[in-house]
């Protein structure tokens, strides 16, 4: 294919318009992911500019954002769910039918593309052997990803009935306190394991710990702090607990937002 940001949109979105019925109208759920898709692609783009990353990385960047998600249309549509624990690795899934139809077969840095797609949701990037191009455009696309995972998380506070349908998040737990293996984990800048998620504090709470040790560019905090994403999560998390943990950790991911 060309190596050419708007061939593999068209592609891209070629690809996606297969999963439409007849009126042309996608399954909301694969709606909400091709918008996700857009956003991160969009706050990848901003990166790379507030980085000063040459045209070369900034167009991995791009490229890797687009396609970080591929997959998800098909694991909905085989599955029925976009939970990973009940159906497939997405990324791995993205990553094996991006090769698979080839959008990047001829492309310079279509190895780089493909590492981040691959391990934009792992806990941790496998650094090992890796340059500082394929590192870039990994971390680049993950801190997109969590940038808009930011505003997914308020816009499903904004438009369900949280407090009363379970479904809403999961099943968790609404007003509960955080679990005391999250907050120690988030204390200690460590990774926090997901089997102690038990409620909805603890998911807001990693998505703070993500503002204190999780984002990777000064950019990305920047962008984090002028969308006011600590702010929501401390009102939220007060409605959710009088915990004395909840400002504690949000007065450190201030600091680390400023």
């Amino acid at each position: 294919m060309e190596e050419s940001f708007e061939a593999l949109k068209s592609a891209y979105l070629s690809y996606v318009d297969g999963y439409r019925d007849g009126g042309g109208r996608l399954p909301d759920m694969m709606q909400l992911k091709l918008v996700h898709t857009m956003m991160v692609t969009d706050a990848a783009r901003r990166i790379a500019a507030g980085e000063g990353f040459d045209r070369r990385t900034a167009f991995a960047c791009e490229a890797a954002a687009l396609l970080h998600d591929t997959g998800r249309y098909e694991q909905l549509r085989v599955y029925d769910t976009f939970r990973d624990s009940d159906s497939v690795d997405h990324a791995v899934f993205s990553h094996d039918i991006v090769k698979e139809k080839g959008w990047l077969d001829g492309w310079r840095d279509a190895d780089a593309i493909l590492f981040a797609v691959l391990v934009h949701n792992r806990r941790d990037i496998p650094a090992d052997g890796r340059g500082a191009l394929e590192l870039a455009v990994a971390k680049t696309v993950r801190d997109a990803d969590k940038l808009d995972i930011f505003r997914v998380l308020e816009d499903q506070v904004a438009h369900t009935d949280w407090r009363n349908d379970s479904k809403a998040f999961w099943n968790l737990a609404t007003v509960s306190p955080p679990s005391p293996e999250v907050v120690d984990a988030i204390r200690r800048r460590a990774p926090v394991d997901y089997q102690f998620i038990k409620c909805l504090a603890d998911f807001v709470m990693i998505q703070v710990g993500w503002m204190i040790s999780g984002l990777e560019f000064a950019t990305s905090r920047k962008i984090c702090a002028e969308r006011g994403h600590l702010k929501f999560r401390r009102e939220f998390l007060h409605q959710l607990t009088d915990d004395k943990s909840v400002d504690e950790i949000c007065d450190i991911a201030e600091g680390m937002l400023e």
